[in-house]
């Protein structure tokens, strides 16, 4: 999962966040099915989904700290060496300027 890009790993969190939401709904639709088996099944499902959810919350804690994380280092950078910053800006800048002066 750590070769999972950012936008990658946002899609992912809404996605299982779509299916713990569906499955929730799933299961308030079928709370009036009575029996043993479904009772049982229900309470499965209801564990794994505060499961999920649990590591969905834990996952995006993660995200959000290495962010945190990155920004205090590049912030920490740009006061100690702020004219790498300007080369590095310059330099990324006109990169970007040739390759779209090329289309």
């Amino acid at each position: 999962m750590s070769n999972l890009t950012a936008t990658q790993k946002e899609k992912l969190m809404s996605d299982l966040q779509v299916v713990i939401g569906d499955a929730e709904a799933l299961l308030r639709m079928t709370a009036d099915e009575v029996g043993e088996a479904a009772s049982e099944l229900r309470g499965r499902l209801m564990d794994r989904m505060h499961q999920a959810k649990t590591e969905l919350a834990h996952l995006q804690q993660a995200a959000v700290a290495r962010v945190k994380e990155a920004g205090h280092a590049t912030d920490t950078f740009v006061h100690e060496n702020p004219w790498k910053s300007i080369g590095i800006a310059a330099g990324t800048g006109l990169v970007i300027g040739l390759l779209i002066s090329r289309r």
